[in-house]
């Protein structure tokens, strides 16, 4: 019941949106002399991206903490979504469904922590890393096996792809022959 529950959900999915630390990263956060800050990015997570793009889904960022280095990383992976710099995780989704003229059920949402619950109680579809409190994990359609910054959110779209059946073309796509 469940796997067909997950594959209709999959097929209606337009945009994949993440959280940044505790999803993209492991949490932790580096302040460098400068008071900069630095991220670790696990790059099993930038090649989930990289899928989900070859698979015709667009993905997008939703973080409370404002950066340069997420504005980059979402630069670099092509991500069509950044939203930066508020708690409200509730209300810049709602933002992001009407810039993109999308349904809540049309997206996907991984997320880590308390502020995530808003998104990850509306989204058509959604995830919690390993490492993420009870409540959050209570919250989400699926708990990855992964932990936040150790590819999560990879597993999360390859779990995407293989409902839609489109894990092994997309890949064909890249010139990468597999068997699933």
């Amino acid at each position: 019941m469940k796997d067909r529950l997950l594959k209709e959900r999959c097929l209606r999915l337009k945009l994949i949106l993440t959280d940044v630390d505790g999803v993209m990263t492991d949490g932790s956060i580096f302040v460098l002399p400068s008071g900069e800050e630095a991220r670790v990015f696990n790059v099993k997570d930038g090649y989930g991206i990289v899928l989900a793009h070859a698979a015709g889904i667009e993905t997008g960022i939703i973080t409370g903490r404002a950066s340069t280095t997420v504005t980059e990383r979402a630069r670099t992976l092509g991500m069509s979504v950044v939203k930066q710099g508020s708690l409200d995780k509730g209300r810049l989704f709602a933002e992001i469904l009407a810039e993109k003229s999308l349904q809540a059920h049309e997206v996907a949402y991984i997320g880590d922590d308390y502020p995530d619950l808003p998104v990850l109680q509306q989204a058509g579809l959604s995830a919690a890393p390993a490492d993420a409190p009870i409540a959050v994990k209570e919250a989400a359609f699926m708990i990855m096996e992964n932990a936040g910054g150790r590819g999560a959110l990879r597993e999360f779209i390859e779990s995407i792809l293989r409902a839609r059946e489109a894990l092994v073309p997309t890949l064909a796509s890249l010139g990468i022959e597999i068997r699933d």
